[in-house]
């Protein structure tokens, strides 16, 4: 089973001499630094092959993404849950794609607006959460529901590739890529396996196998973030690691957030034109938290009915700058509300 990364100690601890420390994280760099990218690549295939061997889901939360791809190339898994919003969402035409050259069964679930949004109260209630990222939320709700009606027992994800191999656009300005990396495969969490259970599904999350995660922490960030053909790609290592195994249009695409290519962002559009910029203001003074926009209000608006106040924190917790609840101190992200330190 893979394992949570607690590997990483604390400069306090006594730590070896070939470790240097980013953020409070060891990074174990003398063998690495001096292994070509061929062989880096080599390695990484070997892991990644070592991770996927003897799980057998029963199916995939398949976007036709590179990581769902990378999972269904590597289990051997057959059926595929794809999930949009209505007809809508651009993974549709990559995961019938990425489908084709697997031989994968696709199901695709199309939600409409209404059950969509009739639906997030539950996914609020379950999550204890207002996040404005909760239509990403919503999108693995339903491909669960679906696998659930299948009558599946397990599911794989992609979870954690993005994180540990630097998959977000953001990360390409960063000064210090390895020891954000190191920072956040401390605190990383994924709301796949929390929804999953309420549905009695194992979630199997072959990108966190310990062998996977050390290894992935010990690659320097020049291999994550990279040119090629004239682009900029994140995951460039893993992307060499698999070619061969998948087409080059779906391992040299460009990362889409699951919101976005299953088309679940949508919603914000809709709670948009839902709720004034008057009262959105007026709501704003009046409930003393802090919104990125008017889909993030109506999102606490059923926090609050569901839940009520946002937990106190604790002597050793800081308060959240978004919504007041408690943080534990190495954190930067509010789990409750979504806000970012630092967030102007």
């Amino acid at each position: 089973m893979p394992l949570s990364p607690t590997r990483w100690v604390r400069e306090t601890i006594i730590r070896p001499p070939n470790a240097i420390t980013y953020w409070g994280y060891n990074i174990y760099t003398s063998s690495e630094e001096s292994m070509s990218p061929d062989d880096t690549i080599i390695m990484l295939r070997k892991k990644l092959e070592k991770a996927f061997a003897g799980l057998r889901p029963e199916g995939i939360l398949f976007s036709g993404g590179l990581d769902s791809s990378i999972a269904a190339a590597l289990s051997g898994c057959k059926k595929g849950i794809l999930v949009t919003l209505g007809d809508d969402g651009p993974d549709l035409e990559y995961a019938r794609t990425a489908a084709g050259a697997l031989g994968m069964a696709l199901t695709h679930r199309t939600v409409p607006v209404d059950e969509a949004l009739a639906a997030m109260p539950q996914v609020i209630t379950m999550l204890q959460s207002f996040d404005p990222a909760l239509p990403n939320d919503l999108a693995v709700y339903f491909a669960l529901k679906e696998a659930k009606s299948m009558g599946l027992k397990s599911v794989m994800t992609g979870d954690g590739s993005d994180e540990l191999f630097a998959g977000y656009s953001y990360m390409a300005s960063m000064k210090d890529l390895e020891g954000y990396l190191g920072h956040l495969s401390r605190v990383m969490s994924f709301n796949s396996t929390s929804l999953a259970r309420h549905f009695d599904i194992e979630v199997l999350q072959p990108f966190l196998h310990e062998e996977v995660l050390d290894f992935a922490l010990r690659i320097q960030g020049k291999w994550k973030i990279r040119r090629e053909n004239g682009r900029v790609h994140g995951k460039w290592i893993l992307r060499r690691a698999l070619e061969g195994l998948l087409p080059d249009s779906i391992l040299w695409q460009d990362k889409r957030p699951l919101e976005t290519g299953s088309g679940m962002a949508g919603l914000n559009s809709i709670l948009d034109t839902a709720i004034s910029d008057r009262e959105f203001e007026e709501k704003k003074r009046s409930q003393g938290k802090r919104f990125f926009n008017k889909a993030h209000l109506y999102y606490y608006e059923i926090y609050k009915e569901k839940i009520g106040d946002v937990p106190v924190p604790q002597e050793d917790e800081k308060p959240c700058e978004g919504c007041g609840t408690g943080m534990k101190r190495e954190r930067s992200h509010c789990r409750i509300c979504g806000w970012v330190e630092g967030y102007a």
